[in-house]
């Protein structure tokens, strides 16, 4: 009498379940916001942050627990969602759980994106002051491009401390 449903129909609602359940979070526990920055796709992630999504909302799947849009975008060297993600209150030294804890600089070094590093220093990505602080760096050989990170920091430094110098020796002419 009863009548069973055929396999493509079974087929069909374990999918439709699966979607729902990727609504809040895929399977490395991405919600669409980390998938909007780590595509760079500005209009979604400034859509998402409007509708009241949390900017620094956290990725709790097993392979990057702790990773934020901002890493996301970092990674993939995406400026302008960087740049609106920093605008509405995102952590830029946010870290990953684990034993790494990777900051979003981190990520962007670890691609050897140059100008995704530059900006995140630019804008006050925390360094430990020797890139051989194992507490707040992990190892050179895990994060390649780490160095360039310093010779940036390095950099602006140098910029500032100019440009601070020529700014005294002008007000003491005054």
């Amino acid at each position: 009498m009863f009548e069973t449903k055929p396999d493509s129909f079974r087929r069909n609602l374990s999918k439709k379940r699966s979607f729902r359940a990727a609504v809040g979070g895929d399977d490395r526990g991405w919600t669409l916001l980390h998938v909007g920055a780590r595509k760079g796709d500005l209009n979604e992630v400034r859509r998402l942050l409007d509708e009241g999504m949390d900017v620094n909302v956290a990725a709790c799947g097993p392979k990057s627990k702790g990773v934020t849009p901002l890493h996301l975008a970092a990674q993939g060297g995406h400026l302008r969602v960087m740049d609106e993600l920093l605008e509405r209150g995102a952590n830029i030294d946010a870290r990953t759980k684990g034993a790494c804890g990777w900051t979003p600089l981190h990520n962007a070094a670890k691609e050897r994106n140059k100008d995704a590093i530059k900006f995140l220093i630019e804008n006050g990505a925390f360094l430990a002051a020797d890139i051989n602080d194992n507490r707040f760096n992990p190892p050179l050989h895990y994060c390649t491009g780490l160095e360039w990170a310093y010779e940036e920091m390095k950099r602006i430094q140098q910029e500032n401390w100019s440009s601070s110098a020529g700014e005294t020796s002008y007000s003491s002419e005054s």
